[in-house]
């Protein structure tokens, strides 16, 4: 089944007055229970491409669908419906929130969507075991280790049973062996769970250690295949 698509999508910036395409007629399809990497040189319009799937930016032409709903004809409040209920993200610098504790961090997403905070509560720490972390769950980010908070972040990402996880360089900050268990947790969202999970990474190691990889450069798919093939 198709999860993530892209039809001739294609993403322009302003820049002096001129716009500048940083993603240009990208044609692509994902299917549930993927592990993707998105990969290429700065510039290369991969953390754009994330950005579309994940409707936080709009494509200037063409079409980009999340379960088959075309994100183009989504108003506001649906975008964010798709993005709190369908979409996990997780980013490179965690964002928690410091004044919460990591409970709190992770039952956010069900809160802001009306959830009872009792039953956010629990989600939360349902999350948290699933990631290693019901004994972090009462402590507030400054007191976790960066690979923790990575777990934390990924906890929040899975509370609202997502289709979709998008990372955007989930280990660039951690060192090699909380990344090595970021990444063992996201291979488990894909087989286990059946969750889609697309990461932009500039590690090549990571690239090589998953599924499929697709290529970015100049904005266009320079190459899409089983990692270790192409460019």
């Amino acid at each position: 089944m198709t999860v993530l698509e892209a039809r001739r999508a294609g993403k322009d910036f302003l820049v002096g007055g001129t716009p500048v395409a940083a993603v240009r007629e990208v044609n692509l399809s994902i299917n549930a229970g993927e592990l993707v990497a998105i990969t290429g040189p700065s510039g290369s319009g991969k953390s754009t491409l994330l950005h579309l799937f994940g409707g936080i930016t709009q494509p200037t032409r063409g079409a980009v669908l999340v379960e088959g709903v075309d994100l183009t004809g989504l108003d506001d409040d649906g975008l964010a419906r798709i993005r709190r209920r369908r979409i996990g993200f997780v980013f490179q610098r965690y964002n928690l929130f410091p004044e919460f504790t990591l409970e709190e961090n992770v039952a956010l997403p069900l809160v802001l969507d009306g959830t009872p905070s009792a039953r956010a509560a629990a989600a939360a720490r349902e999350a948290l075991a699933a990631v290693g972390l019901t004994a972090r769950a009462g402590h507030r980010p400054d007191a976790l280790s960066g690979g923790e908070q990575q777990r934390g972040a990924i906890a929040r990402a899975l509370i609202s049973q997502p289709a979709v996880v998008l990372a955007d360089e989930p280990t660039g900050a951690l060192d090699t062996a909380n990344g090595a268990i970021v990444m063992d947790l996201f291979r488990s969202l894909a087989h286990d769970r059946g969750q889609t999970v697309v990461l932009v990474t500039h590690d090549a190691g990571i690239a090589a250690s998953v599924p499929r990889r697709i290529a970015m450069r100049d904005g266009r798919v320079e190459a899409d295949g089983p990692a270790g093939a192409g460019p």
